[in-house]
This record gives structure tokens, C-alpha cells and sequence, in this order.
């Protein structure tokens, strides 16, 4: 199987931190070789996107394909890759749903994508309320937890 980017974030974050993500505007720029501004047509008329893309610059010796303590927190249990959301994953694939702010000819707007620089995009889709879940949503408190931070800075503990 060969995926080619469709386009490329440009972020003002160059490094992968972990929070936060909520603060950070994007842009997507889409391959004027590939497509024309007839690609984004009518997406304008959604609220979000989910925006498909390659963690690049996880080497592959980085890679996990086992079990392991998320953010390496001993304070949470080891689970499998596929029981959390690291870009350390085996095809470096990262899945995000985001507020889509505009579209201008070949480029969308968004806030609240969690990816860097540079970083290739796969596919741009809208969000559909029919897509998300239809029952109740149920995860571990870990990863309520490690989520406490991710899209807004944490509140700085009382003293």
C-alpha cells in the first residue's frame, strides 16, 4: 500500500509536546499540483474536521508494538498500543477532530490539531454527528488523567 500527503500542516509548533493543543491555530495546505480549490467546496459549511496525518519524525526504532506505560508514567498501567493514542504507533498514523476556523482556495484553517510543523496530511474529512458514537463512551480513569492537560494548559495546583 503507497499513501501519498495530500497536503501539509503549518503549525507554530515544531515539537511534539503533549498539552495544550486547544491554543494552537493551524493551517493545512493542500498539493496545488493535485488538487484544485474545487477539493474543499462546501467544506466550509462544517463546524469540524477530522484531520488524518503521519507522525514523520518518529524513527522507526522508536516505534511500539507492544505494551507500555503511557507518557512512561509508572503511575499508570501498561497497556498496549493499541489501548492508547501515542504517535509512537506502528504506521504513525494520527487521527484528530478539529475546529475548522476557515477555508481560502487550497488552505483550511483549524484550532486544536496536535500535529507539528510540517507534518504530512492523508485526508481531510468533515465531521459528522452520525459518525461519533452512538452509546455511551466508557475509558480507564489513566486516560482521563493523561487527557487532564492535552487540549487546555492545566490549572496550576493549590497550595
Amino acid at each position: 500500500m503507497i499513501l501519498h500527503p495530500i497536503g501539509y500542516v503549518r503549525s507554530p509548533r515544531s515539537e511534539p509536546v503533549d498539552d495544550d493543543w486547544d491554543s494552537v491555530t493551524s493551517l493545512i495546505e493542500l498539493d496545488g499540483a493535485l488538487f484544485g480549490p474545487d477539493a474543499l467546496w462546501g467544506l466550509e459549511e462544517f463546524s469540524h474536521v477530522e484531520i488524518v496525518y503521519v507522525f514523520d519524525r518518529v524513527s522507526a526504532d522508536k516505534m511500539q508494538r507492544g505494551a507500555r506505560h503511557p507518557r512512561n508514567n509508572p503511575d499508570w498501567p501498561q497497556v498496549g498500543i493499541f489501548a492508547q493514542r501515542a504517535k509512537n504507533r506502528p504506521n504513525r498514523l494520527g487521527v484528530t477532530c478539529c475546529r475548522l476556523l476557515s477555508v481560502n482556495g487550497l488552505t483550511i484553517k483549524v484550532r486544536g490539531l496536535d500535529a507539528i510543523d510540517s507534518s504530512p496530511v492523508l485526508d481531510i474529512k468533515p465531521y459528522l454527528a452520525e459518525f461519533g458514537p452512538r452509546e455511551q463512551v466508557t475509558q480507564p480513569v489513566w486516560s482521563r488523567e493523561l487527557m487532564a492537560g492535552y487540549w487546555e494548559k492545566p490549572l496550576p495546583a493549590q497550595a
